[in-house]
């Protein structure tokens, strides 16, 4: 009788720790990990990984998979790319807790920050719960291939508690704050992994309007945080407005919401493309907080933070120009036959675009920092490859840069923005930020912005980029893995995940790193009536596992689904 379920012969172990890589065998038994180094014991499956890494399955602490979760039973792309832990409900926009009466306010939320098709939630959506509890129950009810957690959401939760009077942002009474502290604790009882808010002004309904949590005092703020002392669980995910008041300011109310509630807290910290020190403010502000108070991390992305462009997506260029407006009706096909035609092409390039209840699609037309999207993608291009500076090459706007690129490929060609992280032209600051102690990698949005965004694949262009490809200064292997593991999982108290050792989760990855390669995104068809999403596909991967059993292997899924809902943090291993 095997001594093992499985045992992986021979592997590189880049254990999650940050130690230097090592030759070792890694045995699993019962879903944990059950020996690390030469093992003697046989496994009932044996699988040779010589001359491939052996690394713990990756975390991604920001996605939007809280439909997609109920939907589908494959989270991908993040699956797809090596993740193994997922969490969702980030930015406080969700679908529970919610009354049958509010569920198009919820979706009209989520299409409008999160670009998912309204229609794609009206078929995909079950609606079996009303309270967050039953939320957590449904989840829970679900067979999937990778493991999720969930943040108890702002904006459904203030108008779970407050009605019309929470969607319209009024101010929340004594009775409403005492309502969502109760609520608080009690998901936070039932299995939250804590509770998200955003003070972003760009987040906006389809309609355009503030979502219910913008603004909301600190008050109601500590209100819900008070809910989560009186648990004594949970972490306060926060999307700040640093823009519109400062990084100063908004980390203040984040140091004071952890102080008052005994909670951690974590936030999203990115940069402007031009030259600021800003997020030099923002990490000494952490640092300070970090003195006295439980622990405040700020997440960061590791590429630009930014938006894929095309006349099949959701946004591009022209797409807010008058002209453009009858094409939005036609097939793109059709539209992208209409689009050869000189007259609309003169019209176009010479249109200013038109407003938007999309945020993203107004601010996206930046020709300093668009690029075309290239095969494989490349992230951190160089400054006079952009529109831009194409344009200024040849005298010609950039406008009819952008409608060249756009066309190639049958009008199938792609285009991406830098909204941030790409200062000076470089990622160097992104990579200063990503080295210093109180922060941790985040923002993939998968499961979010379906048709302008497909970040989910970050870890594979974390392996590539920044530990083998970069012409600059790359960041080293074992660095990288521990930020794709072990760094997120403690971060939001996963203390049971991210590394291969004795007795932890056996969510692990095989890579075959000299493969290892990020394909160009394309868009499938494959979402609830059809709808569109981004895809990003990735060689390398050669087995993902998770809880001990093989969801990927050679790349594939094996249509294993064992991935569970984790209720809340959980505790570290006691061998």
């Amino acid at each position: 009788m095997a001594a093992f379920d499985c045992v992986i012969r021979g592997g590189t172990v880049v254990d999650g720790s940050g130690g230097k890589p090592f030759e070792a065998d890694v045995a699993v038994s019962q879903g944990r990990i059950a020996q690390v180094g030469k093992v003697s014991g046989a496994g009932t499956e044996e699988i040779d990984a010589k001359g491939k890494l052996v690394t713990p399955g990756f975390v991604d602490i920001h996605t939007h998979y809280d439909g997609q979760a109920i939907w589908s039973s494959r989270l991908v792309p993040s699956s797809a790319h090596g993740v193994t832990t997922v969490v969702m409900g980030n930015c406080g926009v969700g679908f529970a807790p919610c009354r049958k009466d509010d569920h198009e306010l919820l979706i009209a939320v989520m299409e409008g920050v999160e670009d998912i098709p309204g229609v794609v939630m009206a078929e995909g959506l079950s609606w079996e719960w009303e309270t967050f509890p039953d939320y957590l129950n449904a989840l829970d009810a679900r067979k999937r291939d990778i493991d999720v957690a969930a943040y108890l959401p702002h904006s459904p939760l203030r108008v779970y508690a407050m009605g019309r009077r929470g969607a319209d942002r009024e101010p929340a009474t004594e009775a409403d704050l005492a309502r969502m502290k109760a609520l608080s604790r009690e998901a936070m009882e039932a299995g939250a992994l804590g509770f998200a808010t955003s003070r972003l002004f760009i987040h906006r309904t389809r309609d355009g309007d503030s979502i219910p949590s913008y603004d909301a005092s600190e008050t109601e703020l500590s209100a819900i945080a008070q809910g989560m002392r009186e648990a004594g669980k949970g972490i306060i995910q926060m999307v700040m407005n640093a823009r519109q008041r400062s990084w100063t300011e908004e980390i203040g109310v984040l140091t004071r919401l952890t102080a008052e509630s005994g909670r951690p807290g974590t936030f999203t910290l990115g940069t402007s493309n031009e030259p600021s020190d800003d997020w030099k403010v923002a990490l000494r502000a952490i640092d300070e907080a970090n003195r006295t108070g439980p622990g405040i991390t700020a997440q960061v992305f590791p590429r630009p933070i930014g938006m894929i462009l095309g006349h099949n997506l959701s946004v591009n260029p022209f797409s807010l120009c008058p002209s453009y407006q009858p094409l939005k009706a036609l097939s793109f096909a059709d539209r992208a036959a209409a689009l050869k035609n000189p007259e609309l092409k003169r019209k176009l390039v010479s249109e200013e675009p038109g407003q938007s209840a999309s945020m993203l699609a107004i601010i996206g037309r930046n020709w300093e920092y668009m690029f075309e999207v290239t095969d494989p993608p490349n992230y951190e291009p160089a400054p006079e490859t952009s529109i831009a500076a194409q344009a200024r090459a040849r005298g010609v706007k950039p406008e009819e840069i952008a409608y060249e690129l756009l066309m190639k490929n049958d009008g199938a060609q792609m285009l991406i923005v830098a909204l941030g992280n790409l200062q000076g032209g470089s990622l160097e600051v992104c990579r200063q930020m990503l080295l210093d102690k109180d922060t941790v990698i985040g923002l993939g949005d998968g499961g979010a912005h379906y048709g302008m965004i497909c970040d989910a694949s970050f870890p594979t262009h974390l392996l590539t980029h920044w530990t083998r490809d970069r012409k600059g200064e790359r960041l080293p292997l074992e660095w990288a893995i521990k930020a794709l593991a072990r760094d997120p999982a403690k971060a939001v108290g996963f203390e049971d995940r991210g590394l291969l050792a004795r007795g932890y989760t056996a969510n692990l990855n095989i890579i075959d790193y000299d493969r290892l390669a990020l394909h160009t995104p394309e868009i499938l068809f494959d979402l609830p009536a059809g709808g569109r999403r981004l895809n990003q596909r990735a060689d390398g991967y050669a087995l993902t596992m998770v809880g001990g059993r093989i969801i990927y292997r050679g790349g594939a899924p094996t249509g294993d689904l064992p991935g569970k809902l984790l209720r809340g943090a959980q505790p570290a291993p006691t061998h």
